[in-house]
């Protein structure tokens, strides 16, 4: 009995030392741009003696929890020089890092270049992440740094082709994409309808494009998520830098309140090239240009707590002979607090608001229109880092809507035109979700959430009542669909629900490490939007209106799976990731032949729900150190669309048959270049080649009455002709830049270096002379010269 009492006794010892033995301390704390404190976002924290490691989050902190005793810690960003040291754990400690852009020199610790290797480590994949740095050395036209231009670089994204606003993701529609900036949402990411966006990148900190995989913390949107944050704000010294170029010009300000505890932002940005066609007699009544504001206020109460306030302001004005006017834009709010619970729980908290506003006066006629869409958000999350192996992120959040299809206001009282207002809409959605990271063993790791999500149709409305329930019904004698008069009206009072939806969406990841340089990763991920864009192109344009889900238009259902290896070679100076993917929607709107959609108070009328399906492969394969470095990335893939009949007598759209989505593209090769070949000059090169645009050629005419009539066959079965370019840029450094504050360079870049003439559309005649039919190609854009003038100081 006595020999029993020991050996417990020494079990329990031995346990107790063991557990001793492994006790584990966590590492936290914030990393910071060395030179204005700018938080950093996705910066690797490596343990390579543990093999193990994290990332900071999109507020700059991180938390990881490691065994006791002396450890070699790695950290590294893209852009800056890695820093390694020894660390000495016998208690939770908080350690604050500054890293140092390339070139730079540090004291008393070891310098390594950074590169761009893939992510092994997670199960993170679909994602990519692109540096400001980089963005600005890509030519583009006209010489503006363009955010959305730059991310058409990149496998499984592309656009509607020369001069078209939005993008497309693996095959989706580009209001499937939700765009963030600083958590506000962008409903409207282009000016100059499309040849620019309204991201400044003189204000940008960090973007990252999710195609997949998507974190349940994102949500109402079927396709991708593009979260873009701004800078906070140099809170070490006053700086200012901006740029004159051809177009337009930028200018941002940014400097301490109080030092290392507050700080500012203001930019600015317009175009100019308006002021030219005050030159010609003929244009100098047009005007067409834009300009934005970015701004933010950034406060430290202290290691605890920090607050911020970031907006976006911006307007597109374009005009012709002072009888038609159009303005346009976007406007964000964002208020949040960041809260340190602990070492290893941390909280953001934002009041968000969101407007996008649409204008148009028509003098001519004797109105004014108004549309847009508005919505308030609040959101609060948070980070629990639990244990180097778990870490759970949840939260909550709901947005309301305000959609307003269009206002019509008399532009004089004698115009005799009665003032009329479109129903406006109001829509609710809150949502909850938690997600976690779950490293199973050194080289499985999972990653697993679920978003419960739900939808509430709102009045003050009256909703039209049709017979059977079905707002489109189909002419069988002519074979075509047709709208259905309503047999009544049903008003819902103010915040009465006139419908109601629930989701739940699961997203699932798994990554498994085949060695250090090695990792195979797959994924799938359910999304629901709720919000539909009514536009008639293949691009979205100002004037496209959101709505909500509702009685008759059923939310999109996006599924989505995929797989991918990733491989890094010697040490990471080469990358190479490969992805294929298969996604499929339900409820995608398609419109019956002859839609009106422009102030249409019965949408329902004119639309049917159908279905989309897409796959393919993306490659990509980088070269991320050296002079040289870049990327070639290739997609093949297929878009395809189908609205079958909802009964074996109908015939649906296109005859029920599956037909080439308006953003189908078979093939996508991109490929983009920086050479640095001195201290003085770097060079850059983009090459794009797409398939062309899907589109519906006429297969014949008929007369009628004496005029021809063109006949069209199936739905986007031709194709607009292959779309390529290429763009060179060559950036000057002047060596004086070292001894002096104010630092300038020049950026000279060429557009289309070839003069390829891309068709932007095709239009059909008869010929005035020979009376035979021809097709008439529309191109933007030749070769396209700009130069301009970047400074700071």
């Amino acid at each position: 009995m006595i020999l029993k009492k020991i050996n417990l006794l020494l079990t329990i010892l031995l346990v107790s030392f063991s557990a001793f033995a492994q006790q584990k301390f966590t590492l936290s704390g914030i990393i910071t741009d060395g030179k204005n404190n700018e938080t950093l976002i996705g910066v690797n924290v490596y343990f390579p003696d543990l093999k193990t490691g994290t990332t900071t989050n999109e507020y700059g902190f991180y938390s990881i929890s490691v065994p006791q005793g002396n450890h070699n810690i790695n950290i590294s960003y893209i852009g800056y020089q890695n820093i390694e040291k020894n660390v000495s754990l016998n208690q939770s400690t908080k350690m604050n890092w500054e890293l140092k852009e390339n070139g730079e020199i540090l004291n008393e610790v070891v310098i390594k270049d950074n590169s761009g290797r893939s992510n092994t480590r997670t199960p993170e994949m679909s994602v990519n992440k692109l540096s400001i740095a980089s963005i600005k050395k890509m030519p583009v036209v006209l010489g503006e740094v363009d955010v959305i231009k730059s991310i058409l670089l990149l496998p499984g994204v592309t656009n509607a082709g020369e001069g078209a606003s939005g993008f497309n993701v693996r095959g989706g529609g580009a209001d499937q994409n939700l765009i963030l900036l600083d958590e506000a949402t962008i409903y409207n990411s282009s000016h100059v309808f499309g040849f620019f966006s309204v991201f400044n990148p003189d204000a940008i900190k960090d973007l990252k494009l999710y195609k997949g995989g998507i974190p349940a913390r994102f949500g109402g949107r079927a396709s991708s998520v593009l979260d873009i944050y701004q800078k906070d704000g140099n809170s070490n010294d006053f700086h200012v830098n901006g740029g004159i170029g051809l177009i337009s010009s930028r200018l941002l300000a940014e400097g301490p309140i109080v030092k290392d505890k507050a700080s500012f932002l203001i930019g600015g940005r317009a175009s100019y090239a308006h002021l030219f066609l005050k030159l010609s007699e003929e244009q100098k009544n047009n005007s067409a240009y834009f300009y934005d504001l970015n701004t933010k206020l950034s406060y430290k109460i202290n290691d605890n707590n920090s607050l911020y306030l970031s907006g976006y302001f911006g307007r597109d004005v374009f005009a012709i002979d002072k009888s038609f006017s159009n303005t346009y834009g976007n406007t964000t709010l964002n208020l949040r607090w960041n809260h340190l619970f602990s070492d290893k729980l941390f909280s953001n908290l934002s009041l968000i608001y969101s407007d996008y506003y649409y204008g148009l006066d028509l003098d001519f006629i004797g109105f004014n229109w108004e549309s847009g869409i508005k919505n308030y958000n609040i959101k609060y999350d948070f980070k629990n880092y639990i244990s180097d192996n778990f870490k759970l992120n949840y939260g909550v959040n709901g947005i309301y809507y305000n959609f307003n299809p269009g206002t019509i206001v008399p532009s004089s009282e004698d115009s005799g035109i009665n003032p009329d207002q479109l129903d406006q809409k109001y829509a609710f959605e809150p949502a909850a979700y938690i997600e976690a990271e779950n490293k199973i063993s050194k080289k499985f790791t999972v990653a697993y959430g679920l978003r419960y999500s739900l939808f509430y149709r709102l009045g003050n409305s009256t909703i039209n009542l049709y017979e059977n329930n079905n707002p489109v019904v189909f002419n069988s004698d002519f074979r075509i669909y047709e709208k259905a008069i309503p047999i009544g009206t049903k008003y819902y009072g103010k915040n009465k629900t006139i419908k109601s939806f629930n989701n739940f969406e699961p997203r699932f990841a798994v990554s498994y490490q085949l060695n250090e340089d090695q990792a195979v990763k797959a994924s799938y991920n359910r999304m629901v939007q709720y919000l539909q864009l009514v536009s008639n192109t293949s691009s979205p344009t100002p004037l496209d209106v959101w709505m909500p889900s509702d009685t008759y238009i059923k939310p999109q259902i996006a599924h989505q799976v995929a797989i991918g290896y990733f491989k890094n070679i010697r040490n990471g100076d080469y990358s190479i990731e490969i992805e294929s993917f298969y996604k499929k929607t339900q409820n995608r709107m398609d419109y019956i032949d002859g839609a009106d959609l422009i102030a249409n108070e019965a949408i329902e009328q004119v639309v049917l729900n159908g279905r989309m399906r897409s796959y393919g492969l993306e490659m990509m394969f980088k070269k991320n150190e050296g002079r040289l470095n870049g990327w070639i990335s290739y997609t093949l893939s297929k878009s395809e669309q189908q609205t079958p009949g909802r009964t074996p007598e109908e015939i649906g759209i296109n005859y029920g048959k599956w037909y080439n989505s308006a953003y189908d593209k078979t093939h996508n090769l991109a490929i983009t270049s920086a050479y640095k070949l001195n201290e003085k000059w770097d060079f850059g090169a983009n090459f794009i080649l797409q398939s062309g645009q899907p589109v519906t050629y006429p297969d014949g005419k008929y007369n009628y009455l004496g005029v021809d009539v063109p006949h069209y066959g199936l739905r986007n079965r031709n194709r607009l002709p292959l779309y390529h370019h290429l763009d060179v840029s060559a950036t000057l450094t002047p060596a004086k830049n070292k001894d002096r504050n104010w630092k300038g360079e020049w950026v000279f870049s060429i557009y289309n270096l070839y003069n390829r003439q891309n068709a932007a559309s095709m239009n059909f005649r008869q010929n005035s002379d020979t009376a035979a039919n021809e097709a008439v190609k529309t191109s933007i854009f030749g070769i396209v010269p700009a130069v301009s003038y970047n400074f700071k100081f």
